[in-house]
């Protein structure tokens, strides 16, 4: 679902303009909302349609937009940031969240289809969507690209080896990106810590509820999120008080 008059947005955008994947449900929603909250403009993408037609239904009648995207499909990213530059121009704040993890197995058991989905959308679905905003960032000479890692892109653990190599590999790819960015530009690997999401129930069962919510999380890392600058460029940190 798209909404239909995204032309409106023009003359409504207010604050940061920032863009996230993943916003239908986790962390992307809870700062999805946090950062609309905040008196921001929020475009964000997610391959739920039904959880994207009920953003739209709540938000869309303000400056924000949600558009169904899968962010594994080139096209489909160059679709949605397409149309969100056309209208609005380079996003302030790209936050890169959408992200799989396999169901705990040994590395030989998980499935060829398994491995290569937890690569599309954590590893290649990162990079499509630098592909198709950065240059629209460094003609405009600034924005900040926040690429989500993990303590598993740091460490290790059995049974999530497809996610920790994607999470390794966004550690690499944001430090080889920063090294590319001109000055007025930042990227930076973001771990969010441990968080009672679904994808950690997926990893850690019942045990994931001795974890702060998404929303609570949120109201700490919302705020700093929106403070990066083109200083924090190559930083790989761990949100504050985790």
């Amino acid at each position: 679902m798209r909404f239909t008059n995204l032309n409106a947005i023009l003359d409504m955008k207010k604050g940061k303009l920032v863009m996230i994947t993943g916003c239908s449900r986790g962390l992307g929603r809870a700062m999805t909302e946090s950062f609309i909250e905040r008196g921001d403009t929020v475009v964000g993408c997610a391959r739920n349609e039904k959880v994207i037609g009920e953003l739209n239904a709540a938000f869309g009648s303000g400056p924000h937009y949600f558009q169904a995207t899968d962010v594994a499909v080139d096209a489909q990213v160059e679709s949605f940031c397409h149309m969100v530059l056309g209208k609005l121009g380079p996003p302030d704040l790209l936050i890169n969240a959408a992200a799989l993890v396999n169901a705990n197995a040994k590395l030989w058991e998980v499935s060829e289809k398994e491995f290569s989905d937890v690569i599309d959308v954590n590893l290649k679905g990162t990079a499509n969507l630098i592909r198709h905003i950065t240059p629209a960032m460094i003609d405009r000479g600034s924005g900040i690209i926040v690429n989500f890692s993990s303590y598993w892109g740091r460490s290790t653990s059995p049974d999530v080896a497809p996610y920790c190599a994607t999470k390794w590999g966004v550690e690499g790819l944001t430090n080889a990106l920063s090294q590319e960015l001109p000055p007025g530009l930042a990227a930076v690997a973001f771990n969010p810590g441990i968080i009672d999401t679904a994808m950690l129930r997926s990893c850690f069962g019942e045990g994931a509820g001795s974890y702060g919510t998404p929303e609570e999380w949120a109201k700490a890392a919302v705020p700093w999120l929106a403070n990066l600058g083109p200083s924090d460029n190559g930083a790989s940190v761990t949100c504050p008080g985790q």
